[in-house]
């Protein structure tokens, strides 16, 4: 049964370790004196370590294909480096739960739109009631954690 939960439970690990890196970041952009160059740190060794793990694992990609893929497609990693900087930047702050409780509640907003209409990438999931509450309950969540 447990084999069913495992990418519940690696979803939950990855956003976990998203917080340990903010904090990583946040002192290393101390410590060099720019959260910009620890971005690009960062993103420097992600690169390294991603090469490093598909030539461990014989991944290839069909270059071939390249040419086929949307425009749009190529600026997820530009999205992923605002999200790098903005959160090396406003970790520090902001602090941890406020940090991710915002950055949590842009992700429910957006989430929702995506499945609705099945765009992205994502499968077609509609709004119902029952994924309304639950969403207003997180966002409520993260109100409630944003109070000191």
């Amino acid at each position: 049964m447990m084999a069913n939960y495992w990418p519940h439970l690696l979803a939950m690990l990855v956003g976990g370790a998203l917080t340990v890196q903010v904090g990583m970041n946040a002192t290393l952009a101390r410590v060099i004196g720019s959260p910009l160059w620890a971005s690009a740190v960062n993103f420097a060794i992600g690169l390294l370590a991603l090469v490093g793990f598909a030539a461990v694992a014989g991944s290839r990609a069909s270059t071939g294909s390249f040419g086929q893929v949307p425009a749009w497609a190529w600026l997820g990693g530009l999205l992923g480096a605002a999200y790098v900087a903005s959160v090396t930047i406003l970790g520090p702050r902001l602090g941890g739960m406020t940090l991710v409780a915002l950055v949590l509640a842009g992700q429910l907003l957006v989430a929702l739109v995506v499945d609705q209409f099945g765009i992205l990438g994502y499968p077609q999931i509609a709004v119902t009631p029952t994924r309304l509450l639950g969403a207003a309950l997180l966002l409520a969540g993260a109100v409630l954690v944003m109070r000191r």
